[in-house]
């Protein structure tokens, strides 16, 4: 199997360093390797056990705390919001 490290470090946006190449592109084929040989699920593809049926709990309207009990405890507020430090440009 031939693995293009360079593309996918460029699809993941990651920046590998020339020298690095050779090493990932054999860490990256023995990780293939180990996921070829593994077995095969039983049952076909259903994971879930017919004996152990989950059971979704009722959906019941609660009262929630109040807002601004949960703004008075932030650091910065504007307009009943939360404000954070602008993380993308």
């Amino acid at each position: 199997m031939e693995i293009d490290v360079q593309h996918i470090a460029k699809l993941a946006r990651l920046k590998i360093e020339e020298g690095q190449v050779e090493q990932m592109t054999k860490e990256m084929e023995a990780i293939f390797s180990m996921v070829e040989n593994l077995p095969p699920i039983e049952g076909g593809g259903a994971l879930l056990e017919p004996d152990n049926q989950m059971e979704l709990r009722p959906d019941i309207v609660v009262p929630s705390t109040a807002r601004e009990q949960i703004l008075q405890n932030a650091p910065q507020v504007a307009e009943g919001c939360f404000l954070v430090p602008r993380t993308v440009e």
